[in-house]
């Protein structure tokens, strides 16, 4: 089913039905039969705020896949909390309904939480995986200020905002009961749904891993560090040979903007998709 307000750079737009959820995507480019990139949001936003301004120059690349999460921009909301588990089986669905067998992932913050679910327990659905300003585990933010912050969110806190904005102008059913009930599931999604994962598990991730922090993010350097070498890095690539996992330090950058510095992050993330994994 196409969507009639699809964007101009997009090849296609449509709902995938789920069950109860009706899924948004978007797929621009067409790269042959190179697999695609998977763009998965942040909470609160949704493709065009997180992406947008990056998907051209993506497109021109390669094929490019975006979604919108439950609740979340063109997708309705259904009775079922946030979890990283639900939202991974969601992208699959979207990706079987697309004949999508591997993709490269790219994941910010929850969409970042997503994308390391599909690779911990989906792996073959991952070729290369990219993380950006998301903890593998509660221990790498920055206190409990996020989640405090997050939990008290109310629809008024945010009015006039972009977020605000986008989803009455967006959303399935654009009224404040339904955003309050966005606010408050993303809330929940610090006590339950995004579980920490064990250094096992990051070891043994089989994709190519790039990870993305800001110098002033709410995940913290050291833990960036640690994600990284828990994925084979911090070595003296001279000697060694540099490692297929990377890691990039956006300056200036909060968690809010993690991706704001377009140039850069597009600079970033194109060199190491476009890389060689040897």
């Amino acid at each position: 089913m196409t969507d009639q307000t699809r964007p101009a750079s997009a090849a296609e737009t449509g709902y995938v039905q789920l069950d109860e959820l009706r899924m948004y995507y978007e797929v621009h480019g067409d790269r042959g039969d190179s697999a695609p990139l998977v763009l998965l949001h942040g909470g609160l936003f949704d493709i065009d705020q997180q992406f947008g301004a990056l998907i051209p120059d993506l497109a021109a690349r390669r094929r490019v896949i975006a979604v919108d999460f439950q609740g979340h921009g063109r997708t309705n909301d259904i009775d079922r909390p946030f979890s990283a588990a639900a939202f991974a089986g969601d992208v699959s669905g979207v990706l079987d309904h697309l004949r999508v067998r591997d993709a490269d992932i790219w994941g910010f913050s929850v969409g970042g939480a997503v994308a390391l679910e599909l690779a911990i327990n989906h792996p073959a659905r991952v070729r290369k995986l990219i993380v950006s300003s998301t903890p593998f585990a509660a221990s790498g933010a920055r206190g409990s200020e996020n989640a405090d912050a997050v939990a008290a969110m109310t629809v008024e806190m945010i009015a006039g905002t972009p977020m605000q904005v986008a989803y009455f102008d967006k959303s399935p059913h654009p009224d404040r009961d339904h955003l309050q009930r966005l606010l408050d599931k993303l809330g929940a999604t610090y006590e339950h749904g995004f579980p920490d994962r064990t250094e096992a598990e990051i070891r043994a991730i089989e994709a190519p891993t790039l990870i993305t922090v800001g110098d002033a993010d709410m995940v913290s350097l050291e833990h960036a560090v640690e994600f990284l070498r828990l994925r084979g890095g911090d070595v003296n690539g001279d000697l060694v040979g540099v490692p297929a996992s990377h890691l990039a330090v956006f300056p200036g950058t909060t968690h809010f903007f993690g991706l704001a510095r377009t140039d850069l992050v597009r600079d970033v993330v194109n060199g190491f998709l476009d890389a060689s994994s040897a």
